[in-house]
């Protein structure tokens, strides 16, 4: 057997045991990607390049009424569900899909104490 033939075979069989390896391989876990994560990193984000007298205010506006969001759950990375004050100071709460999520957000100088956004995302599911 040549050594050009030789070389050639072993190439072919380290390449094909590498193919075998990556398709035996467990899937890795995916990771959360789409609409939902995209949008809680962003407020999250947003919120955390203030400087120490500003806070971010998030308005949330339905057809009848708006709310200032204190506080973004995320039960899934489907559905977002915000807490918040309307106009009357009532506590309020939007349930929403994060597809149809639109959301106003403004860093503002605060006039006392800046408030802070509670930000909850999904539980961890066990295996």
């Amino acid at each position: 057997m040549a050594l050009g033939e030789f070389t050639r075979q072993l190439a072919q069989q380290a390449i094909g045991n590498q193919v075998k390896d990556l398709l035996d391989a467990p899937a890795a876990a995916p990771t959360p990607e789409g609409i939902g994560p995209t949008i809680f990193a962003q407020v999250q984000a947003m919120q955390k390049a203030l400087k120490e007298d500003q806070e971010l205010v998030v308005l949330y506006q339905s057809r009848a009424e708006v709310i200032r969001v204190i506080e973004f759950f995320a039960p899934s990375w489907q559905v977002a569900v915000l807490t918040g004050i309307d106009a009357n100071k009532n506590v309020t709460r939007v349930v929403s899909p994060f597809e149809t999520l639109q959301l106003v957000c403004k860093p503002m100088k605060a006039a006392a104490k800046p408030l802070r956004i509670n930000f909850i995302p999904p539980k961890a599911k066990s295996e």
